[in-house]
């Protein structure tokens, strides 16, 4: 805490000093967006360049004036709070002042942008991700307060906890982490009772683009137990791009990438050749859009797919066809077909890249 303190007290202090020499005092930030700051690693994923491009986020420019104060306000708030050892979700920070922020995404932007000039990563600075994952499965753990935890219980969801690095005494016999894109699919899973009949699993959703304390779980069960991790996505450029943001983080975090990223996930599933494999009919697929064009088109030009040449070949198969399929899809092959024959078979032989 006294490491945050410092460095905050460093930025106030560039502030005073700007405007004792009657200069207009400036925040300097990593520029996050830009791919050309970004490198790729095979053992982290996306990290940021240590000497990356910046852009100012100046005091005395119309445009970018709020920004400033918005930073200054929400720096003296975290300043608060590491002091008297208190926590705040970025929620709570939005609403203790709507007017003065505007909306969530701004907050969320720039703490985000704090957490990158600070070099401190966010949990230190005593702020919380609101959190949308869930968790179940063979796994039992202890909270920060002292909570245990039995996910093994039942077919029970369990909330990933909004402080996944206070918790400890993590347990499990699982041989493998499932992560799920969808919560519909993590239900129909669920209610299958898959963890049981395959083999003792943990099963994690995101349910969507995950947020930063699921990306944070799974990192923390691999290092935890070392066991092989798994995905199982729609067969489209969303469900991939989901994947990648699992396996090798993304652009606007990579300045946090050692903590978020784990690189060893394999692609279970659905691959667009398991389409043909197993004779999906057409009409069953969905056909592309422009965005999805676009979005592939994306991911493809991306430095890790160069170091993917399976993966590669899954994506040309994507666009070649320009279809895309749900995981729900496999139920008109049978109702219970994904966690009956689908994913027993593939972990089973090896049916993953």
């Amino acid at each position: 805490s006294s490491e945050v303190l410092e460095a905050i007290e460093k930025v106030i202090q560039g502030v005073i000093q700007s405007l004792a020499q009657k200069k207009a005092p400036v925040l300097t930030v990593a520029n996050r967006t830009d791919w050309r700051n970004i490198e790729f690693k095979d053992s982290v994923g996306l990290q940021m360049i240590p000497h990356c491009t910046t852009k100012q986020i100046r005091s005395d420019c119309p445009q970018s004036a709020p920004r400033f104060a918005l930073m200054l306000k929400i720096l003296s708030m975290i300043y608060k709070m590491v002091q008297s050892n208190t926590y705040a979700t970025k929620r709570d920070i939005y609403y203790s002042d709507t007017l003065l922020f505007g909306s969530q995404s701004a907050v969320d932007r720039i703490i985000n942008d704090i957490s990158c000039m600070l070099k401190i990563p966010r949990r230190s600075l005593h702020i919380l991700s609101t959190t949308k994952g869930f968790v179940a499965g063979n796994l039992s753990y202890t909270e920060e307060d002292g909570t245990k935890v039995y996910c093994t219980c039942s077919a029970t969801v369990f909330t990933v906890p909004s402080n996944v690095q206070g918790i400890k005494n993590l347990i499990s016999p699982a041989k493998f982490i499932l992560i799920v894109e969808k919560d519909a699919t993590f239900q129909r899973l669920l209610d299958d009772d898959f963890f049981n009949k395959v083999s003792p699993c943990i099963m994690i959703t995101g349910r969507g683009v995950p947020d930063l304390n699921t990306r944070l779980l799974v990192r923390k069960l691999w290092d935890s137990f070392q066991i092989p991790i798994f995905s199982l996505m729609d067969a489209d450029p969303h469900g991939v791009e989901i994947m990648c943001v699992y396996k090798y983080g993304s652009v606007s975090m990579s300045f946090e990438a050692h903590h978020l990223t784990v690189p060893s996930i394999k692609w279970l599933g659905l691959l667009p050749s398991d389409l043909k494999r197993l004779n999906i009919s057409k009409d069953a697929l969905i056909p592309f859009t422009k965005q999805d064009e676009n979005k592939l088109a994306s991911i493809q030009k991306r430095p890790y797919i160069a170091c993917q040449p399976l993966w590669k070949k899954e994506l040309e198969i994507m666009a070649a066809s320009k279809l895309k399929a749900e995981i729900q899809v496999l139920t008109s092959l049978s109702q219970d077909y994904l966690s009956r024959v689908y994913l027993p078979n593939k972990l089973q032989f090896g049916g993953w890249i």
